[in-house]
């Protein structure tokens, strides 16, 4: 049976961080090299801390998000012009993290996936019949799937966040004795998903390191998630903040933001970390997992250069250039999304004229006119998504549903959706001028960040 995939899409807010999908079944193709080459490199584009790059789907390119933390490979997101051909499909459930009830999808058999000179001719993919899941308007890009165990099983993966490049390498082909200053440490699997033995430094009142389990979740774009109680030292903190964490399949995950004094993975430390404590009603799947302690996200992966080796079992990292930069979050308490297209006045500089005319009182006795001509041009819009309470911004009079017309001067259409969310992880008490359009009229906020958490 094929199944021709048309679907429309909502900018509703559901954020990537550890889907809980497991494979009905193991029994598919392997990514390999469709020649004779050993290596192959591709550019990537980093999101919020994910990795989003382009995978031909049976004949079409689609965008998709590298998620270690998945075991199956995920497909949505799909719009009215995208035509998918999927093969051998049928109904199932899936449950995934938040405390919602599992949603109704197809699961299809036989699929090809091609990446330049890397193929595999039987790709399981599971299918979103849901108009709700929809990342494209959190990263301001279209996504259309996530892939992970599949990717990574039969190949050595080198992630260079720095250069944002990914290397495939052919299965026990990458050297690691040119990998200088690099550690490795062994990976454990269950459901598919790659966890790892690490220490967190959980008081600043202390120096005792306790060992954790976490999973490796490419997929997430906090630092860490810790689950309360899953270990006697990891207890709720101190000083925290609610929080919107972000959206799994199965609803709205909140918690606590907080902060620890420092992660220990082998030689390296990273002090002051941000660190996230979902609620327990938020990650009942993930509690099933009796030894998991929580997750290791991108911005903790997005310090090193990363190499996965699933088929010896272990995770390779290597310093990168963003080791030692200091952990920031989002201080202003703004969630924005993707609004869609607005219509933008601009002048068309290729096509401006100009004429001369005699005048008595010019001193050559020429004026000249300059003709501008104007173009419009459709340019992405941005609004708040949600608010945390008690936030600067929230403080300041901001409001969910307020469209962002402009960010400290500069009119948010010419800005891409990372870059105006970046300005809300800058240092304490940067002072942020923001114009909103609300119900037809503009309004002026200001307001400054402020680092609640010290």
């Amino acid at each position: 049976m094929n199944y021709i995939l048309k679907h429309k899409t909502k900018h509703i807010l559901l954020g990537v961080i550890g889907m809980f999908v497991y494979c009905l079944s193991t029994a598919q193709g392997n990514f390999d090299f469709t020649n004779n080459l050993n290596k192959q490199s591709i550019s990537f584009k980093l999101l919020n801390n994910l990795i989003v790059f382009p995978i031909e789907v049976n004949g079409e390119k689609l965008n998709f998000i590298l998620d270690s933390g998945v075991g199956g490979t995920v497909l949505f997101n799909l719009n009215a012009r995208d035509s998918i051909k999927l093969n051998n499909v049928k109904r199932v459930k899936l449950q995934g993290l938040g405390g919602e009830e599992p949603i109704n999808a197809a699961v299809s058999r036989g699929n090809t996936f091609t990446i330049n000179s890397i193929e595999n001719t039987n790709e399981l993919v599971y299918v979103i019949d849901n108009d709700s899941f929809d990342l494209s308007s959190k990263l301001g890009i279209t996504v259309n799937g996530i892939i992970g165990y599949s990717l990574l099983k039969n190949l050595e993966v080198k992630i260079n966040y720095s250069t944002k490049k990914i290397t495939f390498y052919k299965k026990g082909t990458f050297d690691y004795s040119k990998c200088r200053k690099c550690e490795s440490f062994n990976l454990e699997f269950y459901q598919l998903k790659p966890y790892m033995n690490i220490e967190a430094k959980l008081s600043s009142a202390t120096q005792k390191a306790t060992p954790i389990k976490v999973l490796v979740d490419s997929g997430g774009s906090d630092a860490m998630w810790l689950f309360t109680n899953s270990h006697p030292d990891i207890k709720g903190p101190e000083k925290y903040f609610h929080d919107f964490l972000g959206e799994g399949l199965s609803g709205s995950i909140y918690g606590k933001k907080s902060k620890i004094k420092s992660l220990v993975i082998g030689s390296f430390e990273m002090h002051n970390p941000t660190v996230s404590y979902p609620d327990s009603l938020s990650i009942v799947n993930a509690l099933k997992y009796a030894e998991r302690n929580g997750s290791l996200g991108g911005s903790i992966l997005r310090r090193f250069t990363v190499i996965f080796d699933y088929n010896s079992a272990k995770i390779t990292l290597k310093k990168g250039g963003n080791f030692n930069k200091p952990f920031r979050y989002n201080m202003s308490g703004i969630e924005l999304v993707h609004n869609g297209k607005i219509l933008v006045k601009e002048r068309d500089k290729n096509k401006s004229s100009f004429s001369f005319e005699s005048s008595a009182n010019s001193p050559n006795g020429n004026r000249v006119h300059i003709d501008y001509n104007y173009k419009f041009t459709f340019k992405p819009s941005y609004k708040i998504f949600k608010l945390v309470p008690n936030s600067p911004a929230d403080n300041a009079g901001l409001m969910v549903g307020d469209v962002v017309i402009k960010i400290n001067g500069k009119y948010t259409f010419e800005m891409d959706l990372d870059e105006i969310i970046g300005t809300y992880f800058q240092k304490e008490n940067k002072r942020i001028n923001m114009v909103v359009e609300r119900n037809g009229q503009d309004f002026d906020f200001n307001f400054t960040l402020k680092d609640i958490l010290k």
